[in-house]
């Protein structure tokens, strides 16, 4: 099946994905759809999911993955408006009480250190939502402070000292730099983006998911077609990081979408192939099935990347 038979599929489903497909494979961008996505289908669910105390879940973090971390990082995905004021306010209280003695937030256990990878999520969504920059600075310190030598992250690297970054913290941190970058911050940019380079570099020698000693696969789960995508990485999150930094095509991406094509289904779709464990708020779409998010990710990947046949 052709992408042009494939759109009227995608245009059937929630708002969210209806505005992604305009803007991202027909080059539309219907800002009235952006608009209903805090009043209509998933994003107005998770909105709902707010508690009186001002938070989603237990708090910041618990449980996965229904917790403010990670119900906000769902609202980006989805391409709520970054005015949404109860986001914001969401967003202002985690920056004024859960910074640790290190900068970071989500400061844990008696040294207070704070996950590294946890706030390459954070920068993302916070930069997306336009936090205030000043209030990002001791973030944007922490994680700089942060890089590995093989020019990656890993949010072990404060705690255990590990020799070799991991690819998971790296495409986290790396997707934080590139939303504080498009929202027109200033504070250490330069070094930030060099760091994207460097991290970008890392991936790449890994041909996205080999191992760059042995080259075998590093996890057959990093080919697997998961979303939301959550702290994890795969290949097709690290493709689509690839297309949104404006990053040309790599051969040493060619694997990996050599991958994505033989995943396609014959009604032209692509699998929600993995979930991963955890409380949801609510089931966006089923695993074995069709994925709309999927396929609408791996189109534009491919779209980028000039690959459609």
């Amino acid at each position: 099946m052709k992408t042009s038979e494939v759109i009227p599929w995608l245009l059937s489903g929630d708002v969210s994905i209806q505005y992604q497909v305009y803007r991202d494979l027909l080059g539309v961008n219907k800002k009235h759809l952006r608009s209903q996505i805090s009043t209509v289908g998933w994003g107005a669910r998770f909105l709902q999911k707010k508690n009186k105390a001002g938070c989603w879940g237990r708090g910041f973090y618990q449980p996965k993955w229904i917790s403010t971390h990670y119900t906000l990082l769902d609202l980006k995905h989805l391409n709520i408006s970054p005015n949404c004021k109860e986001i914001r306010s969401a967003i202002s209280t985690i920056l004024n009480d859960l910074k640790g003695d290190d900068g970071g937030i989500f400061p844990i256990g008696a040294k207070r250190a704070s996950d590294v990878c946890v706030n390459g999520m954070f920068l993302n969504y916070a930069s997306y939502f336009q936090a205030n920059e000043e209030a990002l600075m001791s973030l944007v310190d922490f994680l700089l402070a942060e890089r590995m030598a093989d020019g990656g992250f890993n949010c072990f690297s404060n705690t255990a000292e590990p020799s070799h970054s991991s690819v998971h913290t790296t495409i986290s941190v790396l997707e934080g730099i590139l939303e504080y970058s498009k929202n027109n911050y200033k504070y250490r940019l330069e070094e930030l983006q060099k760091a994207g380079e460097q991290s970008r570099e890392f991936l790449l020698q890994h041909k996205l998911f080999r191992s760059d000693k042995t080259g075998k696969i590093m996890s057959e789960k990093m080919l697997m077609l998961s979303f939301p995508s959550r702290w994890k990485y795969d290949i097709l999150r690290a493709l689509d990081y690839f297309r949104a930094a404006g990053v040309a095509y790599d051969s040493r991406m060619d694997e990996a979408i050599a991958v994505l094509f033989k995943k396609q289904r014959s009604d032209g779709t692509w699998p929600l192939q993995a979930k991963h464990p955890g409380q949801t708020h609510f089931e966006m779409e089923k695993p074995g099935k069709p994925s709309r998010w999927n396929t609408l990710r791996t189109l534009r990947v491919l779209k980028h990347f000039r690959a459609l046949p």
